[in-house]
């Protein structure tokens, strides 16, 4: 039976009861010996001369969802009749660029069919998407399923604790283990390793498809950036000799595309262009393709005598490639707004001195309606649509 994973809101389920229990027949044994050159550590798997259960019941402060020590709490879980049957919840460690896994559950009956291991997937998900350099999590050595589980899923011991929970911890074999899951680091792609060029019609269908894994479920519950492609080829201000896409071993892994733009001043027109969609096929983001897209891109718009590109875009990214915050610019948004994911970027020295006022873009931007979007997506595979944090509604 295959179990719908859906998010956990925290207006409705912070304090929610997490009842983790379990029995064991083994731990791990923790030793530490003090030498003469330092430490030295052992750890490993052992019998108990009995069972060992460990009940909800049993502690003072059970496990609860949306602890208030928790700042960046996310949940998912699994209802059945709706019931909660199973759950997740994170936390983004920002100091450290980590995310943490505080609570991992699957009741007893739902144990075994995969769920868990869905779980965590939606914890690796939300790594990938906020670019975290690692997640971590808490087990004791005593709960020796939990640390194979987590073994299987890829994480390996990273540190302990021998007295987080009482001061003899180390004698009662329940000692804090931490675990970490690391992202593989991808290679960069050089230039000469992918071809960028100008998209066909044959393309446009690959496109949009790529364009819709890159941006699924990013802003919003789905996304409607792949419909923008296919509206923007048939829109006045799109500009197709600027646009290119990337193919690696004939598939495309990339995309920019180019619109026309203004800054209105009173009276006082300045012609600048945007960009928008930058997207590359999630099995190849962190491999430079967008940089590579932008600054091949970027060339080519300075070629054609424009003086500056502004956009809306992630604040984490575009300015290590040169972009900067538009009040550098005097330029606002047409509401007059400045913020961090509004930016722009001269393409010579001093090319956009003289240009300030109020940026627009194609209307294209405002214009997509939902029914609209949905109606087109029926076009592509379908794919689930699902809550992740930092969506926008």
């Amino acid at each position: 039976m295959e179990y719908e994973i859906i998010h956990l809101p925290k207006e409705k389920w912070k304090g929610t009861i997490i009842p983790i229990g379990y029995t064991t027949d083994k731990y791990y044994d923790v030793i530490v010996n003090k030498t003469d050159k330092g430490f030295a550590i052992g750890i490993e798997k052992r019998d108990f001369t009995e069972p060992v259960t460990h009940t909800p019941e049993e502690y003072n402060f059970p496990d609860k969802l949306y602890e208030d020590h928790w700042e960046n709490a996310y949940a998912w879980g699994v209802l059945v009749n709706d019931e909660l049957v199973a759950a997740i919840e994170t936390d983004q460690e920002l100091w450290s660029n980590r995310l943490r896994i505080t609570e991992l559950w699957v009741a007893e009956n739902y144990q075994k069919q995969g769920i868990g291991h869905a779980l965590v997937e939606m914890a690796k998900e939300q790594a990938r998407r906020q670019r975290r350099r690692a997640i971590i999590l808490e087990t004791q050595s005593c709960n020796v399923n939990a640390i194979d589980f987590y073994q299987h899923e890829g994480f390996t011991l990273i540190g302990m604790d021998t007295c987080c929970y009482k001061n003899n911890d180390l004698q009662r074999k329940e000692v804090r283990l931490e675990f970490g899951w690391f992202p593989k680091k991808k290679k960069r792609l050089r230039r000469e390793e992918v071809e960028i060029r100008m998209e066909t019609e044959e393309d446009w269908y690959k496109v949009e498809l790529m364009t819709q894994r890159a941006f699924w479920n990013n802003h919003h519950l789905g996304c409607d950036e792949h419909y923008l492609v296919h509206k923007m080829r048939q829109d006045k201000d799109f500009l197709p000799e600027l646009s290119r896409i990337a193919v690696k071993d004939g598939e495309i892994i990339g995309y920019i595309m180019y619109s026309k733009a203004r800054v209105v001043d009173g009276e006082d027109t300045h012609e600048v262009v945007t960009f928008g969609p930058l997207c590359v096929d999630p099995k190849w983001q962190g491999c430079g393709v967008g940089e590579l897209l932008l600054r091949e891109t970027m060339d080519l718009v300075k070629n054609k005598g424009y003086k500056g590109i502004i956009i809306f875009g992630e604040p984490d990214y575009y300015p290590r490639i040169g972009f900067k915050t538009c009040d550098n610019f005097n330029i606002t948004s047409a509401e007059g707004r400045n913020f961090d994911a509004f930016m722009g970027i001269e393409l010579w020295e001093g090319s956009m001195e003289g240009i300030k006022g109020k940026f627009y873009e194609s209307e294209l931007f405002e214009n997509l309606p939902k029914e609209e979007v949905e109606e087109y997506s029926k076009k592509f595979p379908k794919l689930k649509k699902l809550r992740f944090p930092g969506q926008w509604d």
